[in-house]
């Protein structure tokens, strides 16, 4: 009987041969690419998608991680299409043997024998399901695989390339265009459609062919309810829920702000902004209502900012992305406008700040001729005498120029760029005072940045959209008396029409020729600028930023928050007095010639001197006077440090790191000033 034990030793050597000749066939397959291209997704700081891309051949197709995948879902796509995908190796006899039989019987195809990981292989290599050759392809392929990818990965590629009808591919961009939503939670009759579609994602879908769809879903729902996967009430409620009869289209929100961040992130696969997705849409909405109310070919943008942060939470471009009647296109936070009277709080701002005048100083209101240049009151009217706090609410065109003279446009200039703005004067033009007025061009962001350096303190921080950008403080714009000055005299503007006085401190501005309608406001948190006008530049009569922009402004807080957050108190140095009270030289604003015009007793600074950089590491400024009449007061960015001082030679506080304006002040009002820098510790 020797042969039967040299037979078996055969067969066993041959189907040893057979076995290490299956593994080299394996082995040596040449696998496709499987890093296809998927759409760049931008997302708010929740998560949640505001806008996709479609990829290069106009395929929407995003790319899944099974976390956010509704874990039932694939639950039931496994169990319908593959119910030993966690088993087999890339094929599984069994499901090809049924299928064999099946065809034999009925003499037609009646149920596949492709697993989930040969389906994944035909739609890598986009190959044929009913040739023979084609099969074994997808066998072998399916065999390889299964040898260099795990069985998520394999399910997370299928769930990228599987087709659900025109132009879809993959789970998820199927599930925001068939229900408008992500698939992490799906019904039961979502889920058994996106199960069917994928076998024939043309004749069964749902806008195309309803009939074809639900009889495909309901077949689904059928046998999950034979698998126990779901109960029958369950199958009866999904077989009556209807199917969509369109595709929705993808989210679009922030279309400008994702375009120009996906430009300067080329090829970015995801992009997390720091806006709130639920603010986002309220804002789009507003600005489109409020545009279409202002008038045909109006454009118009809004920007909110958390100050605190810097963060950017809503940027509104245009009113609408495609409407090329407005030339909605065009992002309107970027471009290049006149300001207006927006500027006017910086230069008052400043004002404070060096010690030239206080909220409750007299200012001239009357004619004024610089070297040729005699600016107007908007009304053309005089108002004379007028305390300071009266001529920015009035935003007063003759006391800001009169302040911008005393300051120096290029100092104003280099402020707003310290700020975080990028002015940008006319080719070849040097400053000048019209700048205070609008003279100059200016984006919203540019705004928006400046006044939430006025919103946060006079500490401005870097305004940013994306979320991988980290916090970045600006150097300070404003001293915090100037800059909480400042907010207190905006807080007393008459609202619009029906709001709440005294919630918000802002500002609006109508630049020349009514080209620009303006209004930038902020509360204890956050600050919003808005803009209206034609994105061309060409005038609209009878634009106001009171009139057109303050509306908006206020309305706009009144969708981001139900409750206007409190400002913070005044800073303990702020000088909080009457007109009688205050020092001499504030109780009326002088012009340079009679500032500097001293008498020849009147008060010197000896030290610290004009211009002197001092390191001071935390200890107090030591001061040292000559002349004038005891005794002295000593003023630093229009906030007192110390006043009866007799001697000549004495200490004072430290007045903090970076530029200040020392004034000292003798007893007939005479005064002497220097502008000093101090060094932060330790530098």
């Amino acid at each position: 009987m020797w042969y039967r034990g040299f037979a078996l030793a055969l067969l066993l050597a041959l189907a040893s041969a057979g076995l290490r000749g299956l593994d080299r066939w394996v082995a040596d397959t040449a696998l496709p690419v499987t890093l296809a291209e998927t759409s760049t997704e931008v997302l708010d700081r929740k998560g949640d998608l505001l806008r996709v891309y479609p990829v290069g051949n106009g395929i929407w197709r995003m790319a899944p991680q099974l976390e956010q995948v509704d874990p039932r879902f694939i639950a039931m796509l496994t169990t319908y299409e593959d119910r030993r995908f966690q088993s087999h190796a890339g094929v599984d006899p069994l499901a090809l043997l049924r299928a064999l039989g099946q065809a034999l019987w009925h003499g037609r195809t009646v149920s596949g024998g492709s697993t989930l990981t040969m389906q994944l292989a035909r739609l890598l290599e986009d190959g044929t399901t009913g040739a023979w050759a084609g099969k074994i392809r997808q066998m072998r392929l399916a065999l390889a695989l299964e040898r260099h990818l795990s069985k998520d990965q394999i399910l997370a590629l299928y769930l990228t390339h599987a087709p659900y009808g025109g132009n879809l591919e993959g789970i998820r961009a199927a599930s925001y265009a068939w229900f408008g939503r992500a698939p992490n939670r799906l019904t039961p009759s979502q889920a058994a459609l996106l199960i069917a579609l994928p076998q024939s994602p043309e004749r069964r879908r749902p806008d195309r062919a309803p009939v074809a769809a639900q009889a495909a879903r309901d077949r689904v729902l059928d046998r999950l309810a034979q698998a126990g996967l779901l109960t029958g009430a369950e199958v009866a409620m999904a077989s009556q829920a209807p199917l969509p009869s369109v595709m929705q289209p993808f989210p679009r929100l922030a279309p400008h702000l994702s375009d120009r961040l996906l430009a300067a992130r080329p090829g970015a696969a995801r992009l997390t902004l720091t806006l709130e997705g639920e603010v986002q849409a309220k804002m789009e909405q507003l600005v489109a209502e409020a545009a279409t109310r202002a008038g045909a070919r109006i454009s118009a943008a809004l920007l909110a900012v958390d100050h605190q942060t810097g963060e950017i939470i809503a940027s509104v471009g245009s009113p609408a992305y495609a409407d090329s009647a407005r030339q909605g296109f065009v992002d309107m936070t970027q471009a290049l406008r006149s300001p207006g009277s927006t500027l006017k709080p910086l230069v008052y701002g400043m004002a404070f700040e060096a010690g030239l005048v206080h909220p409750e100083s007299l200012i001239h209101d009357g004619p004024i001729d610089f070297d040729g240049y005699a600016p107007q009151n908007f009304d053309g009217a005089f108002r004379g005498d007028i305390r300071v706090r009266q001529a920015l609410q009035l935003s007063l065109n003759i006391p800001v120029v009169r302040l911008t003279r005393e300051i120096g446009p290029a100092k104003l200039l280099a402020r707003l760029r310290r700020g975080g703005a990028q002015p940008q004067l006319p080719a070849s033009d040097k400053p000048g005072l019209a700048i205070s007025l609008g003279g100059i061009g200016t984006s919203l962001q540019d705004l928006v940045q400046v006044y939430a350096g006025i919103a946060a303190g006079g500490q401005g921080v870097a305004l940013r959209s994306d979320q991988t950008v980290a916090r970045h403080p600006l150097p300070r714009l404003l001293s915090e008396e100037a800059a909480w000055h400042l907010g207190d005299i905006l807080r007393g503007l008459a609202p619009p029409a029906g709001a709440r006085a005294g919630v918000l401190a802002y500002k609006t501005g109508t630049s020349y020729g009514h080209r620009d309608a303006w209004a930038i406001g902020w509360d204890g948190r956050h600050v919003i600028g808005v803009w209206l006008g034609r994105a061309d530049g060409t005038p609209v009569p009878g634009a106001f930023g009171g009139d057109l922009a303050a509306p908006l402004l206020f309305e706009a807080f009144g969708r981001l928050k139900p409750e206007m957050t409190p400002f913070a108190p005044p800073p303990a140095a702020t000088l909080m007095v009457g007109a009688a009270e205050l020092p001499l030289p504030l109780r009326r604003f002088r012009p340079r010639d009679a500032v500097f015009d001293a008498a020849a007793d009147a008060p010197q600074l000896l030290f610290p001197p004009d211009g002197a950089h001092l390191a001071l590491e935390g200890g107090p400024l030591v001061v040292k006077l000559r002349g004038g009449l005891a005794p002295f007061a000593l003023l630093a960015d229009g906030r007192v440090l110390t006043k009866g001082q007799r001697r000549r030679e004495f200490e004072v506080p430290n007045p903090g790191q970076g530029f200040s304006s020392l004034v000292v002040v003798d007893s007939a009002g005479q005064s002497a000033r220097a502008g000093v820098e101090i060094d932060a510790p330790g530098l």
